[in-house]
């Protein structure tokens, strides 16, 4: 038989999550590609598994992949794992898979655990779809910046780090408002778990509480905005051609600059040509 890449979700905290499917694989395959050896040999070792494992890390990815492929094109089985849920989410792996597809390799999933899977299901947030963002970039500008793009009628799902998960709360709540609702997601699946849903207002104040809620790994899902507008821009030509019949030329250009967003002085030129003025005469 020809090789097969598989795509094995492990489990996100409580090993008990490791399907009998996923076990199997991880028994099948020949080299199984991992974020860190440590965490997946305990793993393996739980469930009795042995298997030859090879680092496949953000800062490794491009040389790990070409040995992996090398390998598959040589038809040695490989499962590809990250340190905790599916495979290529906020994780690498995803190079692999498309050189992989690009080599006419076969690639195959064994679904299974996933953090943002789990924080959806219990955030009681209904919409029909959702928004994945993963982790926001970690400096301040860029994470608003990156908020102020992804807000929309449907929950949005984040990672965050502990270190970091005060300052995201807080951009959430100024950049959504405090009333607006957020499930916190806080070591999912482990000895401590816990899971809140609360105003955003109030997301420091749960943090306050007890001072170890900001240990361990955080999904958040914000819950839904409001529509987006789908309103047509308004035309710069028609806006101008009203604000005319009450004000000067210049100023009608100025406001439907400042409406549309259109040049100020190109406005300006229509206005005077509209009033019978030639522009330089």
């Amino acid at each position: 038989m020809s090789a097969i890449l598989h795509v094995v979700a492990t489990p996100i905290g409580n090993l008990g999550d490791a399907s009998a499917r996923s076990l199997e694989a991880l028994r099948a395959v020949d080299l199984v590609a991992c974020e860190d050896t440590r965490v997946t040999r305990t793993l393996l070792g739980r469930f009795g598994v042995k298997a030859e494992l090879v680092t496949l890390q953000k800062h490794n990815e491009r040389t790990a992949t070409a040995k992996l492929l090398g390998e598959l094109r040589g038809g040695r089985s490989v499962a590809l794992v990250s340190d905790a849920g599916t495979p290529a989410l906020s994780d690498p792996g995803a190079l692999l898979v498309e050189q992989a597809h690009r080599a006419g390799i076969r690639v195959t999933p064994v679904p299974g655990p996933s953090a943002a899977a789990a924080a959806l299901s219990v955030s009681g947030f209904a919409a029909a779809q959702f928004f994945f963002a993963g982790f926001l970039p970690a400096g301040a500008t860029a994470r608003r910046k990156a908020l102020s793009e992804i807000d929309g009628p449907w929950p949005i799902v984040l990672y965050e780090a502990p270190h970091r998960i005060r300052e995201t709360l807080a951009d959430l709540a100024s950049a959504f408002g405090a009333a607006r609702e957020v499930a916190i997601s806080r070591e999912l699946t482990k000895k401590f778990e816990e899971v809140v849903r609360l105003p955003l207002g109030e997301a420091g104040g749960w943090l306050d509480a007890a001072p170890h809620r900001e240990q361990g790994e955080f999904v958040l899902v914000l819950g839904p905005g409001s529509a987006r507008s789908t309103a047509p821009a308004p035309d710069p030509d028609e806006v101008l051609e009203m604000l005319m019949a009450k004000l000067s030329p210049s100023d009608a250009a100025k406001l439907t600059a400042r409406i549309t967003g259109a040049s100020k002085n190109e406005l300006y030129r229509k206005a005077l040509e509209r009033g019978g003025i030639v522009p330089g005469k």
